[in-house]
Parts: structure tokens; sequence; C-alpha cells
């Protein structure tokens, strides 16, 4: 009898045909040919195999996970691990339904196929919590200052073009173990003027740590959840000289770390300037020698992906050595007079060799994420070979991607992943329209057109995915591919494998010389290119469901519109890629006609930009670098945060920049600097906007001089300790050794003016934050708290009381009124903007609207990570 795979399981000497059958058919059902009813049934697994959806399957349920608005639990967990069973015993039911003739054929293998996706979809789900809470390790939740010693484990450059460390074994002061995070980043200001220490080396520095920096805006790019997956504890910086603490051991794991700094130190003294950085990032992966110049003018003309190692590179370096391999055994096979079976077995030797040279060069290049990626691809295609199927073909990308997906669920919403398999779908996808087409192509300009037409169909693939995660087009992208590609496969890989073969000998010079002269030449096109009038063109950053569209309709339209294209009639799964093309139309319409927020303001309250006709106007041309420049990237401006504050809307002086909301009547005020804690009251008006960067504290202007502050006593009116009650604890000051809270107002800093620094009471908050969604917006009262000196009493329970019920004058939530009024005033100051994240404003109605970066009732385990372990 047959079972569900549609195999006789009698004789287990079928055993190898039934799983050839499977790599060959995927788990769907052979149609029975002896019917002549489902003589035209034709459903998408049976056509074009299981393996492939299998990947679709997977990923769908890995980034429905990562879409969550909440953090799981257990019970979620459970209840995917049932729900999927019983999936697993509706598929078995089905298949029996069609063997009893209850249901036809057609229809019991798609219901048994949806069943299968959908098994492999909670799966999906399962892995990605299961390696979200593998990766969970102490994250600060505060701002240090101190010394920090650990283990350098990584060297690299930022994009501020300074030298970084990564530490681990990480000690910090007065930190118990348990809360000290597993590695901290920190980059180095005067990493010019410090020699390196090799990886292994434990070191020591003062440095400012801060917790990893959440979006800088709602919906952005939130590098929390890139640090959560590579163990980043805390990321800052230090302006002190690096101390040896102890060198490093000899042996263990960063052996080959150190070994490959050595290899990248000797190629860089081989070839000179940037052409050896950029040959020590193509053969080592170190790419701490290349300039942020550099980096930029392989961005401008697209060519930046040469530099970091991907498949292009993997495959590039497996593809000569099978070549040459194959093709040095298949003459010596004919010199020596071989058999005919051992020339027939060359091709497999060769692929052998392909592999492990791979592994190596995996092994040398430090095997970062993208590598390891690359090295999986590569290995599948060329185990295909071994097991006589074919190298390139959908199942062969499909299995890579399951198994990166298996290893590393987080890699889906990463751009490298995104891109590398979007190109090589595309490949494969367009490969049988040019095996019809080349037959119209004279022979001798058929490699010209061959490369001509991949690269094309490549950048075709890849552009969009590019332009929404890095908000630029290279307008002449193609022809310095075009230019470079080929100098790369032909001269720069084939030459790092002879140098490497070399160098055991000490013979490698000739081989590196060679490859320098093919850098050059990178380098050469991609500044000739850069230089060229409108070499790039900056596009507005899409909305995050662009990009989900973009990947369901590239894969609907890779799988379903197929060669050659026949009636619908007679492909059914012509339809669903027909509805593929509809979506990339979704897709790239949402992304036209998406704007941007009118109204943004940084986690920080030190950089406020308001959206005009003009392109975003910034209130003050210094202040929140960083996160200016990601609001001007995403809206698609190529203007600088000085350019942006010359446009006409603010005025004022530096320390109270104003604006006016055109068509709104509401002001906006930017108060920042000293003394403006004393200015708030007076700014706070009807229809106001108040934004400060201001804490209590930060104003000198009343604070007695050091002379006149060791002659008098401290103040008598601060409330005992015993007589405190929990609504004014908040006044107590924390001890300087012990670290702040997350929610803490203000961060331990070093030098006296930390005695003056004083937590706000547990008043009235005194930015609303309104949630994503709620229909009102929300707003403060202007007396919703006051600035409090430091020699102030604290209020009484009553008067916290009277506050509360003046801030919240609708009845709504403590400190969250229900609807805001036209008289009231907006205040974001940093105690509020610090537990919401950046915010966006949109006017509703003639109301602001405030959307925050960090929605409480949507925290993940990367978003709030103290409250959640």
């Amino acid at each position: 009898m047959a079972n569900i795979w549609g195999m006789n399981d009698g004789a287990l000497t079928q055993g190898r045909h039934r799983l050839a059958g499977w790599f060959r058919h995927g788990l769907s059902r052979p149609a029975p040919q002896s019917d002549a009813r489902y003589a035209d049934a034709t459903p998408v697994a049976a056509r074009s195999g299981l393996m492939p959806w299998a990947a679709v399957a997977l990923a769908i349920g890995i980034g429905g996970w990562f879409a969550l608005p909440f953090e799981p639990g257990w019970r979620f967990y459970a209840g995917l691990g049932v729900a999927a069973a019983l999936a697993l015993m509706a598929a078995r039911l089905a298949a029996r339904l069609e063997l009893g003739t209850v249901l036809n054929w057609p229809l019991a293998d798609l219901l048994r196929m949806a069943l299968l996706g959908l098994v492999l979809g909670l799966a999906g789900a399962l892995i990605a919590g299961l390696h979200a809470h593998r990766a969970a390790g102490p994250v600060l939740t505060w701002r240090y200052y101190g010394p920090v010693e650990g283990r350098v484990v990584a060297i690299d450059r930022s994009a501020r073009d300074l030298i970084r460390l990564t530490l681990d074994q990480v000690v910090m002061r007065n930190l118990a173990a348990d809360r000290t995070p597993l590695r901290v980043r920190l980059s180095l200001h005067n990493g010019k003027a410090t020699a390196l220490p090799a990886p292994g080396t434990r070191v020591m520095l003062t440095a400012h740590l801060s917790p990893p920096p959440g979006p800088s805006e709602p919906d952005g790019h939130d590098f929390r959840l890139q640090s959560w997956f590579d163990g980043l504890g805390a990321v800052g910086y230090s302006r002190n000289p690096v101390m040896t603490v102890a060198p490093a051991e000899p042996g263990g794991a960063l052996a080959l770390h150190r070994l490959r700094m050595r290899i990248s130190a000797a190629i860089q003294r081989s070839i000179d300037g940037q052409a050896g950085a950029v040959a020590s990032a193509l053969m080592t992966g170190d790419r701490s020698g290349i300039e942020e110049r550099t980096n930029d003018i392989m961005r401008a003309s697209n060519l930046y992906h040469i530099v970091s190692i991907s498949g292009l590179h993997m495959g590039m370096l497996a593809g000569f050595v099978y070549g040459a391999l194959r093709l040095v055994l298949a003459a010596a096979c004919a010199f020596f007079g071989a058999g005919r079976g051992a020339a027939l077995r060359v091709h497999k030797w060769a692929a052998l060799a392909a592999i492990l040279a791979a592994g190596a060069y995996l092994w040398i290049s430090g095997g970062d994420v993208a590598t390891k990626r690359a090295f999986i691809m590569v290995a599948v295609m060329l185990g295909a070979i071994l097991a006589d199927r074919r190298a390139i073909s959908l199942r062969t990308v499909a299995v890579a991607a399951i198994a990166i997906l298996v290893i590393s669920p987080e890699a889906l919403v990463s751009p490298g992943f995104q891109m590398s398999f979007a190109a090589t779908v595309a490949l494969i996808v367009s490969y049988p329209w040019w095996t019809r087409a080349r037959q119209w192509v004279p022979p001798l300009i058929q490699p010209a057109a061959l490369l001509l037409i991949s690269s094309f169909v490549a950048g075709a693939a890849t552009s969009p995915l590019a332009a929404a995660h890095f908000n630029r087009v290279a307008e002449y992208g193609l022809i310095a591919n075009l230019l470079v590609v080929p100098v790369m496969g032909a001269v720069v890989m084939p030459a790092g494998v002879i140098a490497g073969l070399l160098g055991l000998l000490g013979l490698a010079g000739p081989a590196l010389w060679v490859m320098g002269l093919g850098t050059e030449w990178m380098l050469y096109v991609a500044e000739w290119i850069t230089g060229l009038k409108g070499a790039t063109r900056a596009v507005v950053s899409p909305p995050g469901v662009v990009i989900i569209l973009l990947g369901l309709g590239g894969v609907a339209v890779a799988l379903c519109l197929r060669v050659p294209v026949r009636p619908l009639r007679k492909q059914p799964s012509q339809i669903l890629g027909w509805l593929g093309v509809a979506v990339l139309g979704m897709a790239f319409t949402t992304w036209m006609t998406a704007g941007r927020p009118g109204l943004l303001v940084s986690a920080e309250g030190d950089a406020v930009g308001m959206m005009t006709p003009a392109g975003r106007a910034m209130s003050k041309p210094k202040g929140g670098a960083f996160a200016a420049e990601t609001w001007l990237i995403s809206d698609g401006d190529t203007a600088t945060q000085q350019e942006s504050a010359a446009r006409p809307l603010w005025t004022g002086p530096a320390n109270e920049r104003r604006a006016t909301w055109p068509g709104t009547g509401w002001q906006i005020v930017h108060a920042t600097g000293k003394g403006a804690l004393t200015r708030l009251d007076a700014l706070c008006a009807p229809q106001t906007i108040l934004i400060t960067n201001a804490l209590p504290g930060d104003d000198t202007s009343k604070k007695p001089s050091p002379k006149k502050k060791s002659l008098k006593k401290p103040s008598s009116t601060k409330a005992p300790p015993e007589k405190s009650s929990p609504k004014t604890a908040a006044l107590k000051k924390p001890s300087p050794k012990e670290p702040l809270p997350a929610n803490s107002a203000t961060s331990p800093k070093p030098g006296p003016s930390e005695a003056t620094k004083l937590p706000v009471p547990d008043m009235a908050p005194t930015g609303a934050i309104a949630e994503s969604g709620v229909k009102s917006p929300q707003a403060t009262s202007a007396n919703a708290e006051k600035s409090i000196p430091p020699d102030a009493k604290p209020p009484t329970a009553p008067e916290v009381a009277a506050a509360k019920a003046d801030a919240n004058p609708t009845g709504g939530a403590a400190g969250v009124p229900a609807r805001a009024r036209k008289s009231a005033c907006l205040m974001l100051d940093p105690q509020s903007l610090r537990k919401s994240g950046a915010v966006r404003i949109e006017m509703k109605n003639g109301l602001p609207q405030v959307i925050t970066a960090r929605r409480e009732t949507g925290r993940r385990l990367w978003t709030a990570p103290g409250s959640l372990r």
C-alpha cells in the first residue's frame, strides 16, 4: 500500500529510491498518471518541488516571530508545538482520505502541502524564539563611566573612521558578574596614536558605556536587535590610551584570529595604500585598514559588496579551484592513460577539493555571518555535484537557505541575506531565457553578453532592496560592476589563491603584486564613477511592509512564472505568479506614496526636525548629529545638518529655537542649554509643543560658588530619611557606587557635578506620550511638573495628588489624559524621552499625536532586557 509520500513502503531495498524521490519531487505525491482525470493536474509543488516552498514557509514563520508586537512566553511556544503536531496529523489524515477516494488527488495534495507548510512556519517561529533566548545576556541599562577591562576578540573600523575594539570577559567597577555585559564594543578616539593590541590580549581603559541605542525614529532601524544576537551588552567610546593587562595566551580559540591579523598585515606591507587594505579585506576579512573615504566611493559606485566577503568571493574562489583542478586532473588522466572510470570521477575530486578550499577561506577570513552564509551556499552546490545532482538549481539554493535560517534565524532580517539570495535566485530563474536566446548571439560575444545580462539581472533583483535599506541608488553601478567584476574573477581572486599557496614557501610576492594591480583598478573605477555627475540618487526610506511585499512578490514570481510560459488553463501556478506581480506593484506603489513624519524628536531631546516643502529643517546646526543624519538619509535628503538648519522655519537664539506648525497654530519651542529649566514655566504656553534636553541640576545659574559652598552648611530643609514616604522616596539620591536603574532620569557622571543632580519626584510625567494607534493625542498642562532646586522641600502627598489631578483633568490613566486640549502644553524632556525613546509627532484634527519608538505594551527581549530577565 502506498504511504503519504506516494512511495511503496513494502521493501527496505527501495529506501535509496525513496530518498531520491523526496529530493527530486520534494514531499509532494506525484499525480496518478494512469487516471485521465489527473492528466492536467499540476499543482505548484508537483511542478517545481516542495523544497523551495519549504524554505519560504520557514522564512515566513521566522519573519512572523520577529514581527510580533510582544514578547511571547512559554505558553505561546507550547501552543506552537501543539499546533505543529496537529498539523502533521491532519496531513496524514488528508493522505488517507485521498487513498480512500474521499478527496480527489489535486485537492488532497494541495491540502497536504498547505499543512506541511504550516508545520514549517510554526517550526520557524519556534527556532527564532529559541535562538533569541539562547542569545540572552546582561545588557547595560544605564550610562557608565569608569574603568573597563576585557579580552580583545575583534578589531574593526566604525562608520566614523574610528578603530573599534570588541571585548569579552568584561570586568567593570562595582558591577556584579551577573550584571556585566558578555561583550562590549568601544570606539577609540586616539586609535591612530595607539598600537593596536593583538586578539586575545587582555586590556584596560577608561571608557564611556551606554546601552545599545534604540531606533532614531519610531519604526526605524533598531540596532538593539543586531546587538542582542551578537552578544553586545554595551557600546561606547574611550579617549584614553589602551593599557595591556596581560598578553595573549598561546593557542586557544583566538590563535586563528591572530594568524589572520598577521596575514592581513603582511598583505598590507606588500601592497601599499588602500589597494593593500582592500586586498587584505578580500582575503582575510580584516577591514580595519579601509578608510571611510574608500568605503564612501565604493558605496557610491555600487562596488561595496566586493569589499565584504560574500557569495561572490566564495563562488569565485571555489570556481577557480574547481575549474583549475578539474583541468589538471583531466590532463593527468589523459597523459598517464587512466581508465574511463577515473576520468569520469575527475569532476567529483575537483568538487571535493573546492569544498576544502572554500572551508579554508572561511577559516582564514574569520567566519562572520556573511562568510558562513556564502560557504553554506557553495558547499551545498558542490555537494550536489558529488551526489550527481544539478549544482545550480532552486532546490540547492533552498537547502542553503534552510540551513542558514536554522543556524542563524536572525539573518532573515539582514540586508546581506536578502540581497544575496535575491541575486542568486534571479540568476537561476533567468538562465533558461539565456539558453534560448544565445542561439541568436554570435559565439565571439557570448561571454560579454552573458556578463552584461548577469550583471543586469543581479542588479535589478538587488537594487530595490539596497535602496530600501541604504536609501541610495548608484546610477552607474552597472557600468562599475561590468568593469570590476571580470577583473575580480580573472585576476584578483586567482592571484589570492596562488599567493596563499606560494606563501607557504615564502614566494607570495609576485602573486600579491598581481593582486594589487587588480585592487588598484577597482579603486580607480570607483573613484571615476563617483566623480560623474549624478552618480548617486537618494531615495526615501520605505515603510517596513514594503520589504515584506517585495519578498513575497519576488518569491511568487520566481517560483511560478517560469519558462516556458503556458496558458493559465494548463498551468494553474501561473495565477500565483501573476499575483506576485501584483504584490510587487503594490509594494512600489506603497513606497512611492508613503510620507515621512512631520516632526521628529531624538531620544535625548537634543535634536528636533520639522518637515517643510524644502525638506526637513533641523532646529540647530549642532547637537544630536547621529539622529539628524539618520533622519535626513531616511528622507532621501542629501543635505547636511548645517544645511538643513539653514532652511527657513526656525527663529530665535540658539538656546531657544521657535517654529510654527503650518496650518495648525501650534508653536514648537526647542529650549536647550544653561538656564533652560528656569524658562520652562514661561515657555509652556497654550498650544505649544515644548522640547528640552535639560534635566534638574543642569542649571548652574543659581548654584553657590565653591567658596560659599564650603562655608555654608547644607540646608536643613531636607526631609529626614525616616520620615520619607513612598511618594517622596524618589527625592533620595542613589549611592554613587550603585548604578542607576534603567528608568532613572539621570546617569552617573564623574566629577563634582554629580552632587547637583537630583531625580525628579514621582509626579505626573512632563511628556505624556501617546501610544501608536491611540486615537486621541496626549498632552499635559503647563504646571504638570515644576523644576525643583537642589534645596527644595519634597512635595507632600496632597501636593502630588493635586499635581496629578491637574495633569489628568479628563480622568484617564495617571499622567495620561484621555484627550488633549488646545489650551494644553505638550512638554517632552529627557525624563520622558528616555522612557519612550525617539518620538514622531503628527497633527490629527488640529491636535498633536505622539508616536513612540518604545511601546510599553510591545517590549521584546532586545528592547527591555532588564525587565524581562
